[in-house]
């Protein structure tokens, strides 16, 4: 089957031979610890818009909650259901809300709030400054990184806490496996499900699988990808690997192996949703119905399957692994 005869889920982020090329994020101003700075980090000034369902959005969720940021910076869930024409919607659905901060009832006015030219996909999250009504950053990377190093003012300092999540001392291996960890799995997974041609998705769903290979190897003599407690890469990890048994392994077609099937990488998800707090910050049921209604030109009959089950409380056993 040719490129042109399949639909393409996003036609401007399609490359000529089939490939998912991810867009760009529009926006990447910093939210900095200085009290001079444009946007200074001061607890009650920020706003995240998210989604439950996105796995870019949740690492975001997860480094709020784990560093107690909750009552600094509010958090508004949108619709799981994406709006064909409009993109994220705010509604009272269970789970989601209206936007209590500026009234939209679409993501995309915030965009166009900032900048009334903008014409690319609307994505989560997003961090809004509710002083000059703009957002500062469509960056999950860049929201992640200023949650953990520019609030510890408002947090404490992260040097000598648990859950310092950027460890100084880790910070060259983090961003090595970090760069690998994403273009192989967290964005290689989409590559292997909105691919339009066998090709691209063959490449890219074969390195899904190396890359669970190799991290099932790391796992299997450590508790944790690089320190003794979870750092920012395991979140990175953790949001793809809770998703994949439940949407990527048939969605996208990455069905070699379940997660399920790992040892120690099923193990190791458990032990993450374990970790206080991380639990709430999952919600399977949004998960699947923003996967398998919304991408209708992968799923046409928007069925939504009622599998599987899938138990993450069960005891994980890795404690012994340091």
């Amino acid at each position: 089957m040719s490129t042109t005869q399949v639909k393409a889920q996003f036609p401007a982020e399609q490359s000529a031979d089939g490939q998912f090329v991810r867009q760009q994020d529009a926006f990447r101003r910093w939210v900095r610890a200085d009290a001079s700075s444009e946007f200074p980090a001061v607890a009650g000034r920020y706003h995240l818009y998210v989604s439950l369902a996105c796995p870019w959005a949740h690492r975001t969720i997860v480094v709020r909650k784990l560093l107690g940021l909750e009552s600094a910076i509010g958090m508004t869930v949108v619709d799981p259901v994406r709006d064909d024409e409009h993109g994220w919607a705010f509604r009272e659905v269970p789970g989601a809300s209206s936007d209590p901060i500026n009234g939209f009832q679409y993501l995309r006015e915030a965009y166009l709030a900032t900048d009334p030219q903008y014409r690319g996909r609307v994505t989560v999250p997003v961090l809004w400054d509710t002083q000059t009504r703009q957002i500062v950053s469509n960056s999950d990377d860049d929201i992640m990184r200023m949650l953990e190093t520019e609030f510890t003012a408002i947090t404490g300092s992260a040097s000598t806490s648990r859950l310092d999540l950027f460890p100084e001392t880790h910070r060259e291996e983090i961003e090595t496996l970090n760069e690998w960890i994403y273009e192989t799995f967290n964005n290689g997974v989409y590559k292997a499900g909105f691919a339009t041609s066998q090709q691209a998705y063959e490449q890219a769903a074969y390195a899904v699988f190396d890359t669970l290979d190799r991290l099932e190897q790391r796992l299997s003599s450590r508790r944790f990808l690089i320190d003794d407690h979870p750092v920012e890469t395991d979140w990175r990890a953790f949001v793809t690997l809770v998703r994949f048994d439940a949407v990527y392994y048939g969605h996208f077609k990455c069905n070699l192996r379940r997660i399920v099937d790992y040892p120690n990488l099923w193990g190791y998800v458990r032990d993450l949703y374990q970790y206080d707090g991380v639990a709430e910050t999952v919600n399977i049921d949004h998960i699947k119905r923003h996967y398998y209604f919304t991408h209708d030109d992968i799923n046409p009959t928007r069925i939504v399957p009622i599998g599987p089950d899938i138990d993450f409380t069960a005891p994980h056993g890795r404690e012994a692994l340091k």
